[in-house]
């Protein structure tokens, strides 16, 4: 073996495509959803390297147009979760064992292929799949995947370098060690990126995963499966097991060699898998790494000194990008009386010049929520404000699921600011404004603080550097990523790692060091060269 000091080549946030009108990227994005539209899948489960086909299946759905079916997945039962599990435990050792330089030439791999042959195939399958724009996908499925693998290779470098001082006559030596165990990734379906971030983060500190995908993003995360083969992630290390994820999660869970899950998804979900995991410390080896991002209430709070444009375009841009369909979207604003006759200027100017419908129509700029229980939770919470005396439909309201999921991007005005789409998530395309008074700024801040139990992202607008300071005081807990005169999303690897607190998550950062130092299990080394050969120490003397 050939041994040496490596490093990693540094990296470079990937560069977003503009797929404009005559761009070789659009013609080339154009011909693989056609290639897509035309075929259907046979989506299996990848175990220990193998493709099983249960017979159990499910079919994959586009949103935008739910009679177009891209092909049916096979799901996993209880046989196959063990044997998922087993294939973790034998893959561990020569995996773990692994040169880490080695396990960086592997993802360093992946983001290249993803980067070239792969970009139009999971930006294609991302946008049929979850009705996302070709913008949306792009950001997502290529860019901030691409930044991910790279990004994360460099932190492993860098945690693998940091090491103790020694004191004259030892040697001090720190290892980060995989966990013991199998780590189950439970992956979200609004981002491809999320979804193969999540097994790949501990895969790369040389865990063994098993990746539960969501049912509605099974399309694109196979081909981000074939990405991941291709690119020599050996047998076994990433196990592929999409099927009901109380039955697949609780038997990982259980499971004595569970080492830890990494989560996207409700804080109802993740709050029950602390619920197993507590219920089974007993029979575990270790106690279990617990990383989850969870949901949101995300804020926007305006300051009469706000340019109201600047306001209406961010919240435009914030609540309706990917139908409102991020953990970081905005979905409620506290918006200063003098201001919001002009914001709802702006908004009526442009919200009509928004277009919503097949996302492989490129001058699209909303697709279809995704699946029809997201339709009739937001179709519900729309239909008692507009029955509501505390509530006020702003702009737009429609509803309509004859084709696809879709919901017209919606604004609703809070007489009260404890109403009902203030505090709870909807997870779609409908933002609630609260109109505060001018002189009530400290007052309202309060609000934001408390209104929620969530803490993910929340934005401040002002071009008062003295009410920013004080915003950004008052609302230090209230939000894990936290913006200043920008909208609440959009937060991109090794600039801004995501994640929030409270009811929002671990706060684990994805996209940081501080998430990879979450897969690894330190053993410090101490080795002394002459030790001693007397019992007795001067003060004796």
């Amino acid at each position: 073996m050939t041994h040496g000091n490596f490093n990693v080549p540094p990296p470079v946030n990937e560069p977003v495509r503009s797929y404009a009108p005559g761009s070789p990227e659009r013609a080339s994005i154009e011909a693989e959803l056609k290639r897509q539209s035309n075929i259907e899948l046979d989506v299996p489960l990848l175990i220990g390297g193998e493709e099983i086909r249960t017979g159990d299946t499910a079919p994959m759905v586009v949103p935008h147009n739910h009679k177009h079916v891209t092909g049916h997945f096979h799901m996993a039962g209880e046989k196959e979760v063990a044997a998922a599990m087993d294939a973790c435990e034998d893959a561990a050792r020569g995996w773990e064992a692994m040169p880490w330089n080695e396990r960086v030439a592997i993802f360093l791999k992946a983001a290249d292929l993803l980067e070239g042959p792969y970009r139009d195939r999971v930006n294609a399958s991302t946008m049929l799949g979850q009705s996302k724009t070709v913008h949306q996908a792009e950001i997502d499925a290529a860019c901030e995947l691409i930044d991910f693998f790279r990004f994360n290779c460099s932190y492993a470098e860098q945690l693998y370098k940091e090491q103790p001082e020694s004191a004259p006559g030892m040697w001090n030596r720190l290892e980060h060690r995989p966990l013991e165990g199998h780590v189950l990734a439970l992956t979200p379906f609004n981002f491809s990126s999320i979804a193969a971030n999540l097994p790949a983060a501990p895969a790369l500190m040389g865990n063994t995963t098993i990746w539960k995908p969501s049912e509605t993003s099974v399309l694109s995360n196979w081909y981000l499966v074939e990405l991941l083969q291709e690119a020599g992630v050996p047998a076994g290390v990433i196990n592929f097991v999409p099927g009901p994820a109380p039955e697949i999660a609780g038997q990982v869970i259980k499971d004595s060699r569970f080492a830890g899950v990494h989560f996207t998804g409700s804080t109802r979900v993740f709050n029950g898998i602390w619920k197993i995991i507590g219920n089974n410390m007993d029979s575990y080896k270790t106690y279990p790494r617990v990383v989850g991002e969870t949901g949101g209430k995300d804020f926007i709070m305006a300051h009469p000194s706000t340019d109201p444009r600047v306001l209406a375009i961010a919240m435009l841009r914030g609540a309706f990008e990917f139908q409102g369909q991020k953990c970081s979207a905005a979905s409620r604003a506290y918006v200063p009386r003098s201001l919001w006759n002009a914001v709802k200027d702006v908004l009526a100017e442009e919200l009509p010049q928004v277009k919503m419908g097949d996302v492989a129509d490129l001058s699209n700029f909303m697709g279809a929520v995704i699946n029809q229980t997201a339709f009739d939770r937001n179709k519900g919470a729309i239909d008692r404000a507009r029955e509501s005396k505390d509530a006020e439909i702003v702009f737009g309201g429609t509803c309509d699921d004859s084709v696809g999921y879709f919901i017209e991007p919606t604004i609703i005005e809070a007489k009260t600011p404890k109403y009902e789409t203030m505090e709870s998530e909807l997870f779609g395309p409908v933002l609630t404004v609260y109109v505060y008074e001018d002189d009530k700024f400290k007052e309202t801040l309060s609000l934001v603080d408390s209104t929620s139990p969530y803490a993910l992202t929340g934005a401040i607008f002002s071009q008062d550097r003295a009410a920013v300071a004080q915003a950004t005081e008052a609302l230090r807990f209230s939000a894990g990523n936290f913006y200043v005169n920008d909208k609440p999303t959009g937060a991109v690897v090794g600039q801004q790692p995501f994640g929030g607190g409270r009811a929002s998550g671990t706060n684990d950062k994805a996209g940081s060091i501080l998430n990879l130092l979450r897969w690894v299990s330190p053993r410090t080394i101490k080795e002394t060269f002459v030790p001693p050969t007397d019992w007795r120490y001067p003060f004796l003397g």
